[in-house]
């Protein structure tokens, strides 16, 4: 069976980012190796991954990891990376605790990320009308995505899985896919690039950070 699998970028960034408290970093992770270890008996058709780019406001080093990261993703046949973007403006939030004489609220950065959620939606909905699969796998657990996924499946009679890379459970998106998994640390574990990359004569190094 021709399986795509659509990355959820920013929502698998945090779902890794919960193992970095056990002293582990998978940040470094081979999607194309990552879908063929989640899914073991089927034919990867192709891979789509979803993404921002970061603008290094809260950490300055963070665009050029990025980069690196993208770059290596970029050798992986068949995957190609769609770019939304990040929208920041100053709000002013109310303070949980104020103290007593002082200020009710604070200025805070808001930081959205815009565009991602849509263009999964759109590539899934496309890809199965253009019967580009048999079935397609969202590596996400953002509840967004049942509307996409629950057209997907009523109106083209596509099977939709959801493999979930945070700690939480949406039920609601479990009721909308075809089937619903957690993706475990073995799988991000098993599913690295190699430290380096050679693509002719430069070679890709995983961030010093990532190690």
């Amino acid at each position: 069976m021709r399986v795509n699998v659509y990355v959820d970028g920013f929502n698998l960034y945090y779902g890794i980012r919960y193992y970095d408290r056990n002293a582990q970093n998978y940040r470094w992770l081979d999607l194309l190796k990552l879908s063929q270890r989640l899914l073991p008996s089927h034919q990867i058709g192709r891979v789509r991954y979803f993404r921002a780019q970061v603008d290094g406001r809260g950490d300055p080093g963070s665009p050029l990891r990025q980069q690196i990261y993208w770059r290596a993703l970029q050798t992986l046949p068949n995957l190609t990376i769609h770019k939304g973007q990040f929208l920041s403006n100053s709000i002013r939030m109310p303070l949980a605790n104020p103290p007593q004489n002082g200020p009710r609220t604070v200025e805070v950065w808001k930081t959205e990320e815009k565009g991602s959620d849509v263009n999964i939606a759109t590539y899934l909905l496309l890809d199965c009308f253009r019967q580009d699969y048999d079935m397609a796998v969202v590596i996400s657990n953002d509840s967004d995505l049942i509307e996409p996924i629950m057209a997907v499946r009523k109106e083209f009679g596509c099977s939709v899985g959801v493999f979930n890379p945070q700690q939480g459970f949406s039920n609601a998106l479990k009721r909308a896919a075809t089937f619903y998994t957690k993706i475990q640390e073995q799988h991000l574990a098993s599913s690295q690039f190699p430290p380096s990359i050679q693509v002719g004569n430069s070679t890709i190094t995983r961030p010093r950070e990532w190690t």
